[in-house]
């Protein structure tokens, strides 16, 4: 686990109910164990189940399953199921596109449109590795910018899809790269600095798979992103 992001605390509870959690993922941790177990890393799954999972006369209870995942870097709401049971019904949700997702992301100079959706084919990084023959997949994001600053807009971003990687390609695609970006662009070819992808899971939102509810969890922006904000307030 990278010192950089992570204090080694347990992870901050935003929602909670009898099938579901939500925590606060900071950037730097990987979300769940597959991917850390190849890294050779700690993750939140690990951390949650560590710190949250019940226990019941001693008998540990269900285990907290993810529902979908963040990347390393992005900070912000996810969401974990108490059980299979529970993480299918919301996962079920995730695929039919009934999870509405808003992101918070600082991009690279001026956004030309206040708001629109980004239509660009996404090639599933599975099927890159795996079935180099395979094409891309259809992708859309929905954008609007919040705010305008000297080198870089803030924008609020909710993936229709989700394609690995969609906001990053998406947002190099229309010519303004996430802040932090370097995995499909030169860092170096860009005057500002960030230590990460500027990009935070801001809000998850949808109808409760068994009670029927309108459940909304917010995070607020990460402390790095808000110290950024300070250094460039123009």
């Amino acid at each position: 686990m990278s010192k950089r992001y992570t204090s080694g605390k347990p992870v901050k509870v935003l929602y909670e109910d009898e099938h579901f959690m939500a925590f606060y993922k900071p950037a730097g941790l990987l979300s769940v164990s597959a991917a850390a177990r190849q890294e050779k890393e700690q993750c939140l799954e690990d951390e949650v189940n560590a710190f949250y999972r019940e226990e019941v006369n001693g008998v540990p209870g269900a285990k907290l399953h993810p529902c979908h995942r963040l990347d390393r870097e992005t900070s912000g709401v996810i969401f974990f199921a108490k059980g299979k049971a529970s993480q299918q019904a919301l996962m079920g949700l995730f695929h039919k596109r009934l999870v509405h997702k808003k992101y918070i992301v600082f991009v690279h100079g001026r956004v030309t449109r206040p708001a629109g959706t980004i239509s660009l084919p996404v090639k599933d990084a599975f099927a890159d590795k795996f079935l180099p023959d395979a094409g891309a997949k259809d992708a859309f994001t929905k954008y609007k910018v919040l705010e305008f600053r000297k080198q870089f807009t803030i924008v609020e971003a909710e993936p229709i899809t989700g394609r690995t990687n969609q906001l990053r390609l998406h947002f190099k695609g229309i010519g303004n790269p996430i802040v932090g970006e370097n995995k499909y662009i030169f860092r170096k070819d860009y005057d500002l600095k960030f230590k990460r992808t500027a990009l935070h899971a801001a809000e998850i939102s949808f109808k409760h798979p068994f009670t029927g509810k309108d459940v909304k969890v917010e995070a607020k922006l990460s402390a790095d992103m808000m110290n950024f904000l300070e250094r460039y307030l123009k």
